[in-house]
């Protein structure tokens, strides 16, 4: 039965994002990620966290929410509601490697009572330990239990009534080891592994609750995969224009295209877009009569 499940999911692993524009998507959150910790060296200088203020934890909890909103993250946080020393206390919990992360899901912070504050906080410890390979940004427990449902036929945890830390690191650790004995998933970075599960098992959007989050709603937007093309599409027009490599009636014109053509001619299309997009050289613009690509040659 689990050889099979791993067939399945190698199967599915096999034809995801064939044209790669979800792993370029994931390079620019992992690039975002990356210039987070630059900006606030928690990690390699954690006195900096004492310099706080107000409005520079402000600063900070904005700058995550903007990260994951491009993967339609919904969190808003009262930030004129914290208290600076807990948040503090938080933040250095959150960097300490001898804490596992059972325990940093298990701080609590005093206003960290609300659902949106208890996401925030997972997407805190992730952000601050992204290159840490034993953590997935998945920041909602209902989605880790349909997840490893889905991917392991279970979602029983080896602990009796776990705290929510526990649940959260079991769950975690489950799917990490299904993902570690796909061959295919197996040499792919966490966050990269996130988008397959969330578009080969797109979670329930139900108002269904856990027994570890109360009331806890899906953050997740569920979009078609026709949609998500769609939008890796426009935005691969987007940095083409941006570049100079199309002009704005060729975007037009190929997105117009993109939405005529049977699936295998887009990818096709994306591909030939991409390698324009990899090549160094500026297009010179074309004429009116002139497109970058037309159905009759696919």
């Amino acid at each position: 039965m689990l050889q099979n499940n791993n067939n399945k999911i190698q199967e599915k692993a096999n034809n995801f994002d064939k044209a790669g524009l979800i792993k370029h998507e994931t390079e620019k959150t992992l690039t975002a990620l990356k210039e987070l910790n630059q900006k606030y060296p928690f990690t390699t200088n954690p006195h900096t966290i004492e310099k706080l203020t107000q409005s520079t934890i402000e600063e900070f909890i904005q700058t995550v929410e903007n990260i994951y909103k491009q993967l339609k993250y919904t969190t808003t946080t009262n930030k004129t509601q914290l208290q600076i020393n807990e948040f503090k206390l938080l933040l250095h919990t959150t960097i300490d490697n001898k804490k596992t992360l059972t325990q940093k899901i298990d701080t609590h912070w005093k206003n960290n009572n609300t659902q949106q504050d208890k996401n925030l906080h997972t997407q805190i410890i992730y952000s601050l330990n992204y290159e840490n390979k034993n953590i997935l940004p998945i920041f909602n427990t209902q989605h880790l239990q349909h997840f490893t449902k889905h991917t392991n036929n279970t979602t029983t945890t080896t602990t009796n009534n776990p705290t929510p830390g526990q649940e959260y690191e079991q769950l975690t650790t489950q799917l990490l080891k299904t993902k570690n004995n796909t061959p295919t998933t197996r040499g792919w970075n966490n966050l990269y592994y996130t988008h397959f599960l969330y578009q080969t098992y797109p979670p329930p959007n139900n108002n269904t609750t856990t027994t570890t989050q109360p009331q806890q709603q899906p953050t997740i937007t569920t979009i078609t995969n026709e949609q998500i093309d769609m939008q890796g599409f426009v935005q691969l027009l987007g940095e083409l224009q941006k570049q100079h490599k199309i002009t704005g009636e060729e975007f037009r014109e190929n997105r117009k295209t993109w939405t005529q053509l049977k699936p295998n001619d887009r990818e096709l299309l994306t591909i030939r877009l991409k390698q324009r997009l990899n090549n160094n050289t500026t297009q010179k613009p074309k004429t009116k009569n002139q497109t970058i690509t037309k159905k009759r040659k696919l």
